[in-house]
């Protein structure tokens, strides 16, 4: 038996990058908790990242290469893989293959992929799922600053007076960082003022909410730019000294929005709420604008960076303690992506292809004559490359476009028609189902590089546990088949610190201070000195020293060393609501999912506060198209459609809907917010608008539903919707038809998993309209339960799913009780589970304010809930404001 040991490495989860302790017991099992010395989160960690520990099972992993659904070997796969992209680039040349990639890929991974497609097969034709996130930021950062940088530290939301919230909701998508943010408003007073559509759980707890309709964020900056001028509130010196284009963006920007009353009404906000947020900012020195997702994700997202950004330059607030614009990433490791060349548009070490001596220069660095000359597709382009037949060949990464990219019903079409698909992950997705050759890699907790993170901070990802069955890291997998292709001199790394090492010596080469991203201080560290990295930002060196703020000088890495103010307008969004479409949706992250929920999806914990796929609405519309809450719905854009549950909620603006972004057809029928999303891209990033997207709405007639509980993994078919989660022992599978209950009975009792009559246990009711059923396994537990009745009709189920959990015999009373689905004795449900970090229900919150716990600190003095990462306190404070109520009453 090994000893027990304890391994410092980081959560893999949103771009915060988080320190993870991941404890390996003597046995083999894991925990993990939060690093307290790690200074992105000192100790604390979120729903998720507490739930690590819990995603580290083998069920459903890749474990051996697979070609044409054949186990096959290594270097069987390897050289299909190598022959097929070396046979597209001779016959067809080299922008005829393409690798989409991930910013799950740690950053050497993502080096040596970008370094053979750029550098020795020759194309561009490399680019991420950042491109879905992140690529206006980068966009809107290059053309304010000439190099994707982001100014400030976390450090900085402790240390301003007014902390501006921007697309992103934080309490749920970085609670993290949120909590840093709470903490600065209570110890220092800190304002936090939110811009969303929706009133999220961040705007539960700021001073100010601007509920302003979606795109119109240009109108809202342009008009504080106004004002700012106007007012005579910008720093005139800083304006002289370090920027340029300062009259012309401010005169459009005038033009564009040329009163509060026009900012008002063109953004659907209050004058009012309007004239505060501009003197709040024009009288806070200390102001940091924080945006992620609802900035970016949008056709005109990179004008949405600059005119946030237009707005600090014009004040000075940048480069200083508590000041400047802040872009947060969705994914561990976009800006490790971003700083290798993993978009597109990109070369390598934030060179582009716009200067042929930086191409000239990657050629003499990499040996690599037949580098590439001119950007590659960006992901939309990539994928409509791929089904118009340009693209013979494509390599996926470590992510799941089948679902993620926008109108992934073409993008599933384009994968089934392309001649050649290699997909490399850690487990089946969507996407899998249409690869040719299937490669198994490395999952977190076996991989070993580096990341970072939103604020420029590099750390270590180290393995804990050795890869499952022939499972490889991403960075060999790619050195192989660049070997296989004849690159081999190229690609002779032996560990990951070697690739460090080159990418570090790249970013330093012939740099000059030309770029301020360089890591030539940490070129030479040793294997050893790799292993024990600490977290620093770059520009790092190898004592450990580094950069934290830019910009505290002033200059930036232009030519003339001078910001550049970019001058923006309100442009109008490419498809607008009419009576055919009459809602605005919207999509984003639920707070315990990730992605498309492969890690997630499989934790009962994180399952369990939002089990089904849901569609919010506010009140009125649902009562305008005659739904309640529960409703299945049937929603579709112009680009296809999907089914889920109608959740009726207060906070969601009239006219606006919002979905998830997760389900994948893994854990529902048709349920991807893909598959209604829109293509339509920034001109200047290559992102798609993501969160806007006309849709209507209609009440799917149900004829019987029906519930599964059961130990196996199924992939139903048949149904009209079906959805899945995970509980402790096995999964629950809600199902729904149109067809009559009687109809519905014999489609549901197919699913039923007894081998043996005498095993089994059923009942139908008389009329044929209900039918419950159990299976006994052989040493006496409940193995499966399914129950099937009219719509609402259903029992209870909670005394069912415990008997999964416990596998224990069934006492004779407990199997007559076992078709009624109520346990003979009394007990009690903890409801839905509204803090995840500690499982807490609705159920138990509720009795204990109804005992007397009426605050948030009660509450978690009480039960713990809402003291850990603190995403559930919107929850809590409104089962509590719900008990005033009552009592009031």
């Amino acid at each position: 038996m090994q000893e027990a040991r304890e391994v410092r490495t980081t959560c893999p989860y949103c771009g915060v990058g988080c320190g993870v302790l991941a404890e390996v017991a003597a046995d083999g099992t894991t925990t993990v908790r939060g690093d307290p010395d790690h200074p992105a989160n000192f100790g604390k960690l979120c729903s998720k990242g507490s739930a690590l520990g819990e995603t580290l099972g083998l069920e459903g992993r890749l474990l051996r290469p697979e070609i044409g659904g054949r186990q096959a070997s290594w270097d069987e796969a390897l050289d299909l893989v190598a022959e097929k992209f070396s046979q597209a680039v001779a016959e067809h040349g080299p922008d005829s293959v393409a690798f989409y990639v991930s910013g799950q890929l740690l950053t050497e991974d993502y080096y040596v992929a970008n370094k053979l497609m750029k550098g020795f097969i020759g194309s561009g034709n490399i680019d991420t799922n950042s491109r879905l996130c992140m690529a206006s930021s980068v966009a809107g950062h290059r053309r304010a600053f000439g190099e994707d940088l982001v100014p400030g530290v976390y450090e900085d939301f402790e240390r301003t007076d007014l902390i501006v919230l921007t697309g992103s909701n934080t309490a749920w998508c970085h609670p993290v960082l949120y909590q840093r943010m709470l903490a600065a408003r209570k110890e220092r007073g800190t304002r936090i003022v939110v811009i969303d559509p929706r009133r999220t759980a961040t705007a539960d707890e700021c001073d100010l909410h601007l509920a302003l309709d979606p795109g119109t964020d240009v109108l809202l900056f342009n008009g504080l730019l106004a004002h700012l001028a106007h007012t005579g509130k910008t720093d005139a010196g800083f304006i002289r000294d370090h920027t340029a284009g300062f009259d012309a963006a401010a005169s459009l920007a005038a033009a564009d929005a040329p009163s509060v009353a026009r900012v008002a009404k063109g953004c659907g906000l209050a004058a009012a709420d309007v004239h505060a947020f501009y003197d709040l900012f024009a009288e806070t020195e200390r102001t940091v604008t924080v945006y992620s997702q609802g900035v970016n994700q949008s056709a005109h997202g990179t004008d949405k960076v600059n005119a946030i950004v237009n707005c600090h330059l014009a004040t000075g607030r940048i480069g200083r303690p508590g000041m400047g614009p802040f872009s947060v990433t969705g994914q561990p490791n976009a800006m490790g992506g971003r700083e290798v060349g993993g978009l597109a548009n990109q070369l390598a070490a934030h060179m582009d292809f716009g200067d042929e001596a930086n191409i000239d220069r990657v050629s003499r660095f990499w040996n690599a004559p037949n580098v590439a000359r001119r950007g590659g597709l960006k992901a939309v382009d990539m994928f409509q490359a791929v089904a118009d037949g340009r693209v013979k060949a494509l390599w996926v990464m470590g992510t799941n476009p089948a679902v993620s990219m926008p109108d992934a019903s073409r993008v599933r079409a384009a994968l089934s028609k392309c001649d050649f698909v290699a997909v490399s992950d850690v487990t089946r997705t969507d996407t899998t189902r249409y690869a040719d050759v299937l490669l198994p890699a490395a999952a977190w907790g076996e991989k070993d590089g580096t990341v970072t993170n939103s604020e420029r901070r590099l750390s270590r990802q180290r393995p804990f546990l050795p890869p499952p069955g022939e499972a490889k890291a991403d960075w060999r997998i790619i050195c192989e088949v660049a070997a296989r292709m004849g690159f081999g001199e190229a690609f002779a790394y032996r560990t990951p610190a070697a690739i460090f090492r080159e990418h570090a010596a790249l970013s330093a080469f012939e740099n000059d201070g030309k770029r301020l991203f360089d890591l030539g201080g940490v070129a030479d560290l040793s294997d050893e000195d790799y292993s024990a990295f600490v977290p620093r930002h770059w520009p790092a060196s190898e004592r450990g020293g580094h950069q934290t703020r830019l910009f505290s000088d002033g200059r930036f890495p232009t030519q003339d060393g001078r910001a550049r103010f970019v001058p923006v307008r309100q442009e109008a969004t490419a498809f607008t609501v009419d009576a055919d479409y009459p809602l605005a949706l919207n999509t984003g992250r639920l707070r315990d999912q990730w992605h498309t929920m492969t890690r997630t999806g499989n934790v009962p914990r994180l399952m369990a506060n939002a089990p089904e796929p849901a569609v919010d609405l506010h009140p009125a519309d649902a009562a305008a198209h005659q739904l309640k809450d529960g409703d299945l719905a049937h929603l579709s854009t112009r680009f296809g459609f999907v089914r889920a549950r109608v959740r009726v909620a207060d906070a969601q603006r009239r006219g606006q809907a919002f979905m998830p972004m997760h389900w994948s057809g893994q854990f529902a029928a048709r349920a991807a917010a893909g598959l209604l999303s829109s293509p339509v891209t920034d001109p200047h990033s290559g992102q798609p608008e993501l969160k806007h997207v006309p849709a209507r709405i209609a009440r799917e007639e149900a004829g019987w539903a029906g519930v599964l509980i059961t130990r196996r993994d199924l992939r139903p078919t048949g149904f009209v919707h079906w959805s899945r989660h995970a509980v402790e022992g096995g999964w629950i599978y809600e199902l729904t038809g149109t067809e009559p209950p009687d109809q519905g009975i014999l489609l549901a009792r197919k699913l039923l998993g007894a081998q043996r009559r005498d095993q089994l246990l059923e009942y139908t009711d008389r009329r044929g309209l209900a039918y419950r059923a159990a299976a006994i396994d052989e040493g006496g537990a409940m193995a499966e339960a399914l129950l099937v009745a009219a719509p609402d009709q259903l029992p209870m189920r909670d005394w069912l799913v415990s008997l999964l959990a416990t596998r224990q015999p069934l006492s004779a009373t407990d199997r007559h009780a076992l078709l009624s689905g109520r346990s003979p004795v009394p007990m009690p449900a903890i409801g839905r589970v509204v803090c995840a970090c500690f499982h807490v229900g609705a159920n138990q919150l509720a009795s204990a304010v109804a005992a007397g716990c009426d605050s948030l600190e009660a509450i978690g003095s009480t039960l713990r809930a809402g003291t850990n990462c603190g995403s559930c306190r919107s929850e809590i404070r409104a089962i509590i404001d719900a008990r005033r109520v009552q009592a009031a009453e």
